[in-house]
C-alpha cells in the first residue's frame, strides 16, 4: 500500500467519525425541537426548504440528487426521533408507490401497503396513518380518477407532492419471452408499455390488475405468465427481468400527492390544488379562470371530471404555482370564491424537488 493511499483512507476515517458527530448533535437538536413544536411534528415544507438549500450550496462531486437523498434519510431518522410516522400507500410491496413514499419520506416511517386508493384514504381520514401517498397523474396516460373522486369527497388536505421516474420493465418465471402466454399488469402501465408490446410480444395476451407488484405476484406462480412491474418487484418475488426500460416515453412520470389532515405552511417554491364548478351559462368557465390572469398567477393544471352529481355536469380540478397564503393567489381564490357554484381547496404544499 502507498503512502499517499494510506493518508487518504486515515483521512476518511477522521472524516467519517467527524460526520458520525455531527449527526449525533443534529439528532440530539431534532429531539429538542420534538419537545418545543406545538401541532403536527413534519412540517413538508421546512424539508423542502433544506432539501433546495443543499442542492444549491452542493459543491460537488456528488450529483444534486445523490446529496438531496442522503439528506432525505438524515431527516427521515431525525425526524423518527421526535415522532415515528405511518404512512399508508397504494400496495402490496413492490409498488411505485412504495417507491414514490420512500422517495419522499425516506426510510424511517412504519410504511403501510393497503389495497385500494380508497383504503389510503380511509387510512388517513381515520387517524390510523399520520399521511398517505396516492398517485395522481402519468406524463402519458394522463389522471388517475379515482384519486380526483376521493380528493373532491374526502375529509384530507394535500400536503406534498412526488413525481417518479417510472422504469417498467417485462418479468417472468420463464426463461424468454417466447415462452410468456398472457402478462399482467396495472391498466395504465399496460397503456405505457403499448407499443413495445405490440413489437416485442404481439401475441401475449394482456390481463389488467389492480397492482403492478400484484401483477409480480401472479407472474410468480405461473411459468406461462409475465408481468410489468418495477425492479423491485422482480427482487421480491424472484422474476427474471426479460426486458428493461420497455416503457414508450422514455421521460415516464407519476405524479404523487401525499394527503393528511393538513396542507403545509409556505415553503417559497409551492403549489395549490383546487376543485371548483362552474355556473351552467356561456363564458362561465372562462371567467372563472380570469382571476388567476388577472393576478398574474400560473395555472400548471386544468382538467376536468364528471361531478357525479348529474348528467353532463363538470367540476374543474386546478392547481396553480404559488401558496394560497401568497397575496395574489389569496385575492385569485377570492374572486374565484365569489364566481364559482363550488370551490374546495385542496391544499397548498412544496413543489416536488429533484
Amino acid at each position: 500500500m502507498s503512502d499517499e493511499l494510506a493518508r487518504l483512507r486515515a483521512e476518511i476515517n477522521r472524516l467519517d467519525v467527524e460526520i458520525l458527530e455531527r449527526l449525533s448533535q443534529r439528532g440530539e437538536c431534532a429531539r429538542q425541537i420534538g419537545s418545543l413544536k406545538e401541532g403536527p411534528l413534519y412540517r413538508a415544507e421546512r424539508e423542502a426548504q433544506v432539501m433546495r438549500a443543499m442542492a444549491e450550496k452542493n459543491p460537488g462531486p456528488f450529483s444534486d440528487e445523490a446529496v438531496q437523498r442522503i439528506f432525505r434519510e438524515i431527516m427521515s431518522w431525525s425526524l423518527a426521533l421526535e415522532q415515528p410516522l405511518k404512512v399508508a400507500y397504494l400496495g402490496p410491496q413492490g409498488t411505485y408507490s412504495e417507491a414514490a413514499t420512500a422517495k419522499h419520506f425516506g426510510s424511517a416511517p412504519q410504511m403501510l401497503p393497503q389495497q385500494s386508493i380508497d383504503e389510503v384514504f380511509h387510512a388517513v381520514e381515520a387517524g390510523a396513518v399520520e399521511y398517505g401517498v396516492v398517485p395522481v397523474e402519468n406524463s402519458t396516460e394522463g389522471a388517475v380518477g379515482r384519486t380526483l373522486d376521493l380528493l373532491l369527497a374526502g375529509n384530507v388536505q394535500v400536503s406534498g407532492e412526488v413525481g417518479l421516474r417510472v422504469r417498467h420493465n417485462f418479468m417472468s418465471r420463464a426463461d424468454s419471452i417466447a415462452g410468456v402466454k398472457r402478462v399482467y399488469s396495472h391498466a395504465q402501465s399496460l397503456g405505457q408499455c403499448t407499443d413495445w408490446l405490440t413489437r416485442n410480444a404481439p401475441g401475449v395476451e394482456r390481463l389488467a390488475v389492480s397492482s403492478n407488484a400484484e401483477a409480480a405476484r401472479l407472474a410468480s406462480e405461473d411459468v406461462e405468465s409475465a408481468a410489468i412491474a418495477g425492479a423491485t418487484a422482480a427482487a421480491h418475488y424472484g422474476l427474471n427481468i426479460l426486458a428493461a426500460n420497455i416503457e414508450d416515453d422514455a421521460s415516464n412520470t407519476t405524479r404523487f400527492l401525499v394527503i393528511g389532515k393538513h396542507d403545509a405552511e409556505p415553503s417559497g417554491r409551492d403549489k395549490t390544488s383546487l376543485v371548483c364548478s362552474a355556473p351552467n351559462r356561456p363564458g362561465s368557465v372562462c371567467h372563472l379562470l380570469q382571476s388567476f390572469a388577472d393576478e398574474g398567477v400560473s395555472m400548471t393544471k386544468f382538467e376536468s371530471r364528471p361531478s357525479r352529481t348529474g348528467l353532463w355536469e363538470y367540476v374543474f380540478y386546478i392547481d396553480v404555482e404559488g401558496h394560497r397564503a401568497d397575496p395574489q393567489v389569496a385575492r385569485s381564490l377570492d374572486a374565484l370564491r365569489a364566481s364559482a357554484g363550488f370551490l374546495k381547496v385542496l391544499g397548498s404544499y412544496p413543489a416536488a424537488a429533484i
